[in-house]
């Protein structure tokens, strides 16, 4: 498209998470700030974390607090728009898109459904988890999708140790047992991470608990393996790492129903839990199956061309796990992984100024760095790829930790850069040595 002489062009990118609020704040910074284009993110939620932290804040490790974001201070410091809503539906012939009215949790309305113009539109919404039609995970499990569910997995796991530590009787068989269903990065930190919370949790205090023999971890995986999608060799490290933490790790095992009180395998096992995390598998949101027309993959993502542009229009875009994109030099599409977004945000960021001038956009070409698995303390495993090495490594211990590090900071680097991170990770070391180790509420 050609933009407008009088008119600066209206981006707006749905969904603030790693992939939309990166490229939000640069796009704000670059375009916004100089009347080049008015820039507008849209999500229902009021503020952000980057995804992979979510199992630290479900285990009280990480306090959400001092680690999310607030869109509209984050818009006001760079330049673009925020507006509170959901995105429910698009009108491509007027391109505008329809938002549904904004309830805050009392159910007041806060602003109305409303429709709002664009001349570009990015959609980056995400994935969420996929509970693949099981009966009762609704009902009785956690997805950590969002911070809000991960506070609430916390909260329920504190609740659980302050009833065992208040009992009059013994346990019951699923009191203090914990089910993790899926394998994979997500559900894997999490057992581990789980594994070193719980044990500074009941040393607060809660001295009728004993964690070596009352408080039990399970993963699940239906896979022969755990974390099916990356290399054998981190996965066969990984399992000695939770072995030797004495967490349960059950392959091969296809959950077919989560109840009150556990979770019944397909092969009529049943496993008690008190609480259960479904984290296996990944798709895109139902609203964008039927999105305008729009095409979509059998995981509700929009498929994409190589420039992200949606093969029915090309002037809807999409980034990160809601997009199917095209691996270019394979038969596969990207990975849903966020280093993933973050390539598809500094690409788009440097496409869409030649897009609004009208000029042919150039291929995303996704670069595989590898990927890294966090065992809390106990250690961190991984795999790192690149020219630079001549193909791929595997990694642990210190190094890998250090790596995986840097790939928050990378993130916060691009929303804040150098001197607010800096700043910003000397306070929070600072603070915690005055805190307790794990969140209490």
């Amino acid at each position: 498209m050609t933009a407008s002489s009088s008119t600066p062009p209206r981006i707006v990118i749905v969904g603030g998470g790693a992939g939309g609020l990166e490229l939000a704040t640069r796009l704000g910074n670059r375009l916004g700030r100089r009347g080049r284009a008015q820039v507008t993110l849209i999500d229902k939620a009021r503020a952000h974390l980057w995804k992979p932290l979510l199992h630290e804040v479900a285990a009280g490790s990480m306090d959400l607090g001092q680690h999310e974001l607030d869109y509209l201070a984050q818009s006001h410091w760079h330049h673009f728009r925020y507006l509170a809503g959901e995105v429910t539906g698009l009108d491509r012939v007027q391109r505008e898109v329809e938002i549904a009215p904004f309830v805050d949790e009392d159910g007041v309305e806060v602003t109305p459904g409303r429709r709002f113009p664009y001349d570009v539109l990015v959609m980056a919404v995400g994935g969420i988890t996929n509970d693949f039609g099981t009966p009762g995970v609704v009902e009785h499990a956690v997805m950590l999708d969002a911070p809000g569910e991960a506070a609430r997995f916390h909260r329920r796991l504190v609740n659980a140790c302050m009833r065992a530590q208040s009992r009059t009787e013994a346990l019951r068989p699923e009191q203090l047992q914990v089910a993790i269903i899926g394998a994979g990065a997500t559900g894997v930190e999490l057992a581990a991470e789980l594994h070193k919370t719980t044990r500074e949790l009941v040393a607060y205090g809660l001295d009728r608990i004993d964690p070596e023999k009352d408080i039990r971890l399970t993963v699940i995986e239906a896979a022969d393996r755990i974390l099916p999608a990356l290399p054998a060799r981190i996965a066969e490290e990984t399992q000695k790492l939770l072995a030797n933490l004495r967490i349960d790790v059950l392959t091969a095992s296809r959950v077919a129903e989560v109840t009150a009180t556990g979770v019944r395998l397909a092969d009529g096992r049943t496993i008690p839990a008190e609480l259960v995390v479904w984290a296996a598998g990944v798709k895109a949101p139902a609203f964008l199956r039927d999105l305008a027309g729009l095409e979509t993959d059998r995981l509700n993502r929009l498929v994409v061309k190589a420039s992200l542009q949606t093969t029915r229009d090309d002037n809807v875009f999409a980034l990160g796990d809601c997009a199917s994109c095209p691996w270019i030099g394979t038969d596969t599409t990207v990975p849903p992984r966020a280093q993933a977004a973050h390539q598809q945000a500094t690409h788009l960021f440097r496409e869409l100024p030649r897009h609004l001038a009208g000029e042919p956009m150039r291929a995303y070409r996704y670069r595989d760095f590898g990927s890294l698995v966090s065992l809390g303390r106990y250690s961190t495993v991984g795999n790192l790829m690149g020219n630079l090495i001549g193909g791929s490594i595997m990694v642990e211990g210190l190094f890998a930790r250090f790596m995986y590090v840097s790939l928050y900071k990378m993130h916060e680097y691009a929303l804040h850069g150098f001197t607010k991170v800096a700043l910003d990770t000397l306070a929070r070391l600072i603070t915690r040595r005055t805190e307790p180790q794990v969140k209490l509420h």
